[in-house]
């Protein structure tokens, strides 16, 4: 009879630890990592609300070039993670990635705090009443774009492996027997990420706000400053594994062999075929799913295809088994992945917002006024609350219920994370319906700077139910990933969702120049317009709405197409 793991393509790895390893690591490198990511994310995330302010204010920027900039920037930091995982993972080692990130990311920081304090880093100021203003020269916006590129690159370096380097201080065994420490673990890491975006959206917006640029931007260098530290001194106490050599080329020749073996028959029966085996894996067999990859790892001719150490004479024609397996791991959550990016689209919303919440009633009282790019904390408030419910409150009243402990899957998570983001875009939609009727009805259509008596605490609901669709979605998805793919290719899970948000970036410019382009067309006003007035940005939530419907179909039926993720079927044999 067939060894079942070894059907179903899993894997138990080489050790990739040194002997002196084995008594480091633990959750007391935790406030090393955790700290080193939560102040990088207080720092780089206090960039973001006001930074179309900041362009257009100080840089003579309109709209239109200052949105193209935050997009461009947006994308950047999210898609950096993949390059940086990859080489980390097959080169660098995650300890290496993250410092090195730490340190350009501090640089990167610093010289954009310049651009405040060095009066020649900028356009000098409108003149006039008429508002005569210069636009940046060519060094200025040098200046400036290099400094937010050494930002996202750095930002993007520690986002790769902070996650998969945390996980690797907790011994594999603790996983295998305690299956909700990974769950707990990532839980808590998104809920001090949470909590980072919190201090950033009150304590740094409010200083650049109410005292400066100047000290509004000098307050996230310090922050990176700690942030880099604090990675640095925890060094003796790491678990560092040993980078796999060249994971994507390996990725690469499983792809060119494949295709140079496509004439093989594959046969029903595996046994009558023999695979290239890696050294100290027990794999017997590839998987069945994407059959066609099998061939890269078919062993024609023991004598020509092997040498005599056993490895493969030319690995661009013959693979491992493993190899194979960590291709198809990768391509097996793409459809999923896709679905997660363009709820990511919901996400990326973030230039209107801050205009809608200007021209809404934002007083608290008699004397305090919300600032209108900390609107954004209500949603990191949302997140923050689900995480710790959902630990401590949902699991346990579900487990009470059903008598037996409870544990939700990481696609239903995922799919509940869909649903919430649909609605919230539709909240969106109906509540801008209504401030743009009050608008024109005090008669401020062409006055989009003007206060309408709406309270801005209508903005409440679209913020929470968003962000608990984004805690729901991204937890889910970060522990999907890294639990799919093999341990070696930690890194490169952990930074898909990050991939995925700076492709939703992209789509989010398209989507808009496309319905911009559509809609001002025969002397019409853009639903987009910059006069959110006069434009129908109540439209253009609803055709996100509908996009979010059709994505989540799509994401139930790959969902049912991918089958049952690893360690389910386990748990089905257990509870019957």
């Amino acid at each position: 009879m067939e060894n079942s793991s070894g059907e179903k393509g899993e894997m138990i790895e080489q050790p990739l630890l040194d002997a002196s390893e084995t008594q480091k690591g633990g959750f007391r490198t935790f406030p090393f990592i955790l700290g080193n990511a939560a102040l990088m994310n207080a720092a780089t995330n206090a960039l973001t609300p006001n930074l179309i302010l900041y362009l257009m204010n100080e840089y003579h920027m309109d709209m239109t070039t200052g949105s193209n900039i935050l997009y461009i920037w947006s994308a950047t930091t999210n898609i950096a993670p993949v390059l940086a995982a990859f080489l980390a993972d097959s080169f660098v080692g995650r300890f290496k990635m993250i410092g090195l990130g730490s340190v350009v990311t501090l640089v990167g920081m610093f010289l954009f705090w310049l651009t405040s304090v060095i009066p020649q880093a900028r356009p000098p100021p409108c003149i006039g009443s008429n508002n005569i203003c210069r636009s940046a020269e060519m060094f200025q916006l040098f200046f400036l774009c290099s400094s937010l590129g050494l930002v996202a690159i750095g930002a993007g370096a520690i986002k790769s492996s902070s996650l998969a380097f945390g996980s690797d201080q907790l011994k594999r065994e603790v996983y295998q027997q305690n299956a909700r420490a990974i769950e707990s673990y990532f839980s808590w890491y998104y809920a001090v990420y949470a909590l980072s975006v919190l201090v950033s959206l009150t304590c740094l917006v409010y200083i650049q706000v109410n005292m400066g640029w100047a000290l509004g931007f000098g307050a996230p260098v310090l922050l990176m400053l700690f942030s880099t530290l604090l990675i640095f001194l925890g060094n003796p106490f790491y678990v560092k594994l040993k980078p796999k050599s060249s994971l994507i080329t390996g990725l690469i020749q499983v792809i060119v062999a494949s295709y140079r073996n496509r004439c093989l028959r594959l046969s029903s029966q595996s046994e009558d075929i023999l695979y290239h085996q890696k050294k100290g894996s027990v794999i017997v067999l590839p998987s069945e799913k994407l059959r066609f990859l099998n061939k890269a790892c078919i062993v024609q001719d023991p004598q020509l295809d092997l040498s005599p150490d056993g490895e493969a004479t030319d690995p661009w024609r013959l693979c491992t088994v493993d190899q194979v397996e960590e291709l198809k791991a990768l391509l097996n959550v793409v459809p999923i992945w896709l679905t997660g990016a363009i709820m990511n689209i919901n996400i990326s919303q973030t230039s209107f917002p801050v205009l809608q919440a200007t021209t809404m009633d934002r007083h608290i009282g008699s004397s305090f006024e919300i600032p209108a790019a900390s609107f954004g904390i209500f949603a990191v408030i949302a997140a923050i609350l689900w995480i710790v419910l959902y630990d401590r409150l949902v699991l346990p009243i579900a487990s009470k219920l059903t008598g037996k402990p409870a544990h939700f899957s990481t696609k239903e998570r995922m799919g509940f994370g869909m649903f919430l983001s649909f609605l919230s875009v539709l909240v969106m939609a109906v509540v801008e319906g209504v401030r743009r009727s009050i608008a024109i009805k005090e008669g401020y259509s062409d006055d989009p700077q003007s206060v309408i008596p709406m309270s801005a605490m209508w903005l409440l609901p679209q913020n929470c139910l968003g962000g608990f669709a984004e805690a729901l979605n991204a937890i889910g998805q970060n522990e999907f990933y890294i639990s799919e793919f093999p341990r070696s290719m930690s890194s490169v899970a952990s930074a898909l969702l990050g991939v995925g948000m700076g492709v939703a970036s992209l789509l989010a410019s398209f989507i808009m120049s496309t319905i911009n382009e559509l809609t001002r067309g025969g002397g019409q006003e853009s639903w987009v317009s910059s006069n959110i007035n006069k434009g129908h940005f109540d439209y253009y939530y609803l055709v996100l709405a509908g996009l979010s419907v059709v994505n989540l179909l799509c994401y139930i039926a790959c969902s049912r197409a991918y089958g049952p993720c690893k360690g389910e079927n386990r748990e089905v044999i257990e509870e019957d």
